[in-house]
């Protein structure tokens, strides 16, 4: 049990990707704090795994608000007493072409795929250097590297923005012995790419050298190593889960 006795808190952890690296990491032994908007998908999440004799909690947050990030973090302090490992995972992405895009649009994926990484990481980050250690990985995504059609230009531009505060966190957080690195997905197998449609997914999977989607649990694996003392030297890195999609 490569995370026992630790604690992460995993935004968007009730739906896809989140949901898979929840469970993978209470399965490795974490204490796990699942934070995520949608009550009912919360709270039904939190039942699976208390009835797997799991030690969790589940929190009700808008990742890009101030108040609710505080009380997350406070709250998985109070119930737990530490936290090793923040996953920031919650994301939203709509198909608009660019033209269509609304400013409310724009700022909305922004806040949610961008500012709730910065106001989460800011949040764990006090607690992390005053105990001299801690991982903090963050979801990117392949469009954030080349762009987006199906994911549009508000999603690419808030996944490039990942990226680039991971590695300037990285840096900040290196001299108290924080890691902090991103995992790229290409194309999953989630809701998200399910509501893109047959004939868009058939399109985007031939382009893939495999040929295929990626599942959550191939994500969720690449998470569980970068929060594990496997990766104890590894900081500022993106870690590529795209089947060949993009090699750089």
């Amino acid at each position: 049990m490569e995370l026992k006795n630790e604690v992460a808190i995993v935004t968007g952890a009730a739906k896809g990707i989140g949901r898979s690296i929840s469970r993978l990491f209470a399965k490795e032994g974490a204490q796990v704090a699942l934070v995520d908007m949608d009550q009912s998908a919360l709270d039904e999440e939190v039942r699976r795994l208390q009835n797997e004799k799991k030690r969790v909690l589940g929190i009700v947050t808008d990742v890009s608000d101030e108040r609710d990030v505080k009380n997350a973090v406070a709250s998985t302090l109070e119930e737990f007493g530490r936290i090793d490992t923040l996953v920031n995972c919650a994301g939203i992405c709509k198909m608009i072409p660019l033209l269509q895009i609304e400013v409310a649009d724009w700022d909305r994926t922004l806040a949610v795929n961008l500012r709730g990484v910065f106001l989460f990481s800011r949040e764990v980050l006090r607690g992390m250097q005053a105990q001299r250690s801690g991982k903090i990985i963050n979801i990117a995504s392949a469009a954030g590297k080349i762009g987006g059609v199906a994911a549009g230009a508000h999603y690419s531009a808030s996944k490039a923005g990942v990226m680039c505060l991971t590695k300037s966190l990285a840096l900040e957080a290196a001299p108290y012995r924080i890691n902090v690195n991103a995992v790229c997905p290409g194309p999953t197998a989630t809701e998200m790419t399910d509501a893109w449609g047959e004939e868009t997914n058939e399109a985007f999977a031939a382009k893939i050298p495999f040929k295929e989607y990626g599942e959550p649990e191939d994500v969720a694996q690449a998470v569980l190593f970068l929060a594990s003392d496997r990766a104890r030297y590894i900081t500022g890195e993106i870690l590529d889960v795209n089947g060949g999609l993009i090699m750089d």
